[in-house]
């Protein structure tokens, strides 16, 4: 079965190449951007407006290949990809969680981005607290990594 997702928009960053881009939304704090959503889609963006962050869902572009096993950037050793969030993925579909500022026509002005200039959106929900934030008993790998977060940013290893 053969499945086809358009964009809806575009992601405009300062972020021209992966390198020196922070690695999450969490540690790219304050570093603006925008979302050029299609005219056709505006409409959607009713009551938008009252959410303080947006969950924004898109296609890492720039990723060729994936392998099954993968060192990701907060760590020196191969993990399985699905216990990762590399970018390099069967399906490249990345997923970061941003503050929405505001919204003038089509175009939304959000923080804390970690994407790459171009990158092409796929969808936008709600960040909801009370749906989204769970209690997590284990964090498996990263565990004693997470601190690094701010200070970690994207390199060249999944070019």
């Amino acid at each position: 079965m053969i499945y086809t997702i358009e964009p809806i928009g575009e992601i405009i960053t300062a972020f021209k190449n992966k390198a020196g881009m922070p690695i999450q939304s969490n540690g790219a704090k304050g570093i603006k951007g925008q979302i050029v959503l299609k005219e056709a889609f505006v409409e959607g963006l009713k009551d938008l407006d009252g959410f303080s962050h947006i969950i924004v869902i898109y296609r890492f572009h720039k990723s060729q290949s994936f392998e099954m096993l993968t060192t990701p950037f907060l760590d020196t050793k191969k993990r399985g990809l699905f216990a990762t969030r590399a970018p390099n993925r069967p399906n490249c579909i990345g997923l970061s969680v941003v503050r929405l500022v505001s919204i003038e026509g089509n175009v939304l002005n959000i923080e804390n981005v970690d994407m790459l200039d171009g990158t092409p959106l796929l969808d936008i929900k709600p960040y909801i607290p009370a749906f989204d934030v769970h209690e997590a008993e284990r964090v498996g790998w990263t565990e004693e990594r997470t601190n690094e977060l701010p200070e970690v940013k994207s390199d060249s290893r999944f070019e």
